[in-house]
């Protein structure tokens, strides 16, 4: 079985010992992205709705890195800084993930990296 690394400039450079995905023969793991502008470094502004849609763009481009998609992605988890957020960010999910989405658990978190509201972390098959 392999074990390749996945790094991209697409997405915002790991802030710690982690790669930004691992790809198996079969799969890749993300690790969970936050709303960080991979330019700049620093989290977008306009609240948990800007930070989602930064999240799932950086997702999407690793899994692009990866030689996947948002469209083969079959679980994801979401970590919320405050649930009250959840009806902000679902609809900004649903609109990567279309009319078949992945399974998926939601979970508030006491803190995220940077201060971030939104992080999310998926697996995915190899398109």
């Amino acid at each position: 079985m392999t074990r390749d690394i996945v790094h991209t400039d697409k997405a915002p450079k790991a802030i710690g010992p982690y790669s930004q995905a691992i790809r198996t023969d079969s799969m890749i793991y993300t690790a969970g992205q936050t709303g960080l502008d991979p330019v700049s470094g620093e989290l977008v502004q306009g609240g948990v709705e800007a930070q989602t849609r930064q999240v799932l763009t950086n997702l999407q481009n690793v899994l692009e890195a990866a030689g996947s998609s948002l469209g083969h992605v079959v679980k994801t988890t979401v970590f919320l800084k405050d649930m009250n957020d959840f009806s902000k960010m679902n609809p900004i999910y649903a609109e990567f993930f279309g009319e078949n989405p992945p399974a998926r658990s939601t979970v508030a978190v006491a803190g995220l990296p940077k201060g971030g509201l939104v992080e999310i972390e998926a697996v995915a098959l190899i398109a």
